[in-house]
């Protein structure tokens, strides 16, 4: 069984960015009334180009059993809920070419990230209905996705 950590930049850093509003903006825009938070996350592709789809998951519950992995060798891939509900993330190491140990995050209101190029990670996870999140990855030709079914395991919330 793996206990998911709340999400934060430090703990996520190895898989990818966390996108969210923390703190002071970089600048202050549009005469003042709005923070921009510059360049959160380094969009990398070995070709292609950068679109966005809007993706419509089927909420999951908890515990969550996870069985299959993926991963996208050319190009990163962001998710951005389009709501405020938090999301299940479920991402693994590379080791030689297959999932290594697998890590689980929970996302706070305001979050999303951005997974780097060729992070194992779990299926689109939403725990709250509507499912819905704005997709930022590769565009281009060629098989962009392996799969890697693992043996199950059990996500569940911390009790404390």
């Amino acid at each position: 069984m793996i206990i998911a950590q709340p999400l934060t930049a430090a703990n996520f850093a190895p898989f990818g960015d966390v996108l969210e509003a923390r703190g002071a903006p970089d600048k202050l825009i549009n005469a003042g009334l709005c923070g921009r938070y510059h360049d959160r996350a380094q969009m990398d592709f070995s070709d292609g180009r950068a679109g966005i789809s809007i993706f419509n998951a089927q909420p999951r519950s908890l515990p969550y059993t996870c069985d299959l992995l993926e991963r996208h060798p050319d190009g990163s891939q962001a998710f951005i809920p389009m709501t405020e509900h938090p999301f299940l993330i479920i991402v693994a190491p590379d080791q030689n070419g297959t999932p290594g140990r697998p890590q689980a995050f929970i996302t706070e209101p305001g979050q999303a990230i951005n997974l780097h190029r060729g992070t194992w990670h779990g299926v689109l996870t939403p725990l709250h209905a509507p499912g819905l999140f704005a997709v930022v990855d590769r565009i281009g030709g060629g098989a962009n996705l392996q799969e890697q079914t693992v043996p199950p395991f059990t996500v569940q919330l911390s009790s404390g």
